[in-house]
């Protein structure tokens, strides 16, 4: 570890890219990760997840997804993937390295993780986000008599079967997991609070991304004008299916307030034909099971919180002002921050796909961090290897 350029924490697609793109450049990384194999969160993702995004636009640099996985690789598939990329590109993560704070220590930045603790002139923090789970609480949650899981606990719908399960929220996570759920037996309610956006994962036979990606240059809102129709005719009226539809387009919203749209690819069915049902947002828990807030109690067996995750980098970046937002989250990402050396992979959700930006998000962070040594260099700030 001694002498290296940048420190990379966590070994998930964003630091292995990163990881990848430094040392393409001539430049020594050295990745952490608090777990002990790299795609850890892929690793515990329930069963049945596929890729959202296709194939073709969420390979990493270098190494192309293998055709025989398909349009939409599983998750195991992934992992497979991940670890194929390591061996290729000779990366060796320091695993069981959890980093507990990143602080400026003169021109470098001093990266705390105990027995691997180290300095570097660049630090890249690709963490994701899927190690915050959001666990919202309610009136009377204490009192429920079954189990409540995250979605990040949930592994496959087989100990539900028969079962009154409610799923709270509907995202891509929710309504991947209720479906799971309905075609494991269970009797499956959808908690949907939000006003949302539903996509067809395809359209006119193409990934739903593809036109995301090839109408990337233009406005958002133009996009979503120009999209809304041929959508609406696909997905038919969420309206009528007990859904709140969002005011802002999909491209829109996930631009402006990084809410991903459900891409769909059953769920809607299983809702349109009753074996899934949609209720509102919840009032209160009691033992036996949930008060809605338009009315009315429904007992469940389990409940399901497909709420998301709420990333807060407050402790882990404790020095670094005008870098967060006032919760922990990244201002930008992919490009330079405000703190000299210091950047983010992959931590703002993109509309053409995370994974073909965490790629398009590593080649730019490795050309910046290269000038920067140079720069830096030149000025006699310290050395580089660039």
């Amino acid at each position: 570890m001694a002498g290296a350029d940048a420190i990379i924490i966590g070994s998930g697609p964003a630091g292995l890219a990163a990881a990848q793109r430094f040392n393409a450049l001539g430049l020594k990384s050295t990745i952490l990760d608090k777990s002990d194999a790299v795609g850890a969160v892929w690793r515990r993702h329930y069963e049945r997840l596929h890729l959202h995004t296709p194939r073709a636009h969420s390979s990493l640099p270098g190494l192309p997804i293998p055709s025989a996985y398909g349009r939409y690789p599983s998750r195991g598939q992934f992992v497979d993937y991940l670890e194929s990329y390591v061996a290729k590109f000779d990366l060796r993560p320091t695993f069981n390295a959890p980093v507990s704070a990143v602080r400026r220590d003169g021109q470098q930045w001093r990266v705390e993780a105990g027995d691997a603790s180290a300095s570097a002139p660049i630090v890249v923090v690709a963490t994701g986000w899927a190690d915050f789970p959001n666990r919202p609480t309610w009136p009377g949650m204490e009192t429920f008599q079954g189990p409540i899981l995250h979605s990040s606990e949930y592994r496959d719908g087989a100990p539900f079967a028969n079962k009154r399960i409610l799923v709270v929220g509907f995202g891509n996570s929710g309504a991947e997991i209720a479906l799971d759920l309905c075609e494991a037996g269970a009797k499956v309610t959808l908690s949907a609070r939000s006003p949302v956006r539903i996509l067809p994962r395809d359209l006119l036979g193409l990934p739903i991304l593809s036109f995301a990606v090839a109408q990337r240059f233009l406005p958002t809102r133009v996009a979503d004008f120009i999209n809304a129709p041929v959508i609406r005719l696909a997905v038919g009226s969420i309206e009528k299916l007990g859904f709140k539809r969002a005011a802002k387009g999909p491209m829109q919203m996930i631009e402006e307030d990084g809410r991903v749209p459900v891409l769909d690819f059953g769920a809607v069915a299983k809702i349109r034909s009753g074996q899934i049902r949609v209720r509102g947002a919840i009032d209160s828990f009691a033992a036996s099971g949930v008060t809605f807030t338009e009315g009315g109690h429904e007992a469940f067996d389990a409940v399901i919180l497909a709420t998301g995750f709420k990333p807060d980098l407050r402790a882990l970046l404790p020095d670094s002002r005008g870098v967060l937002d006032d919760r922990g989250r990244p201002l930008v990402s992919d490009k330079p921050t405000s703190a000299p050396g210091l950047y983010f992979v992959g931590a703002i959700a993109s509309p053409t796909g995370q994974l073909r930006q965490i790629g398009i998000g590593a080649t730019r962070v490795a050309e910046v961090a290269r000038r920067f040594l140079q720069d830096e260099s030149s000025a006699g700030g310290f050395s580089t290897r660039g």
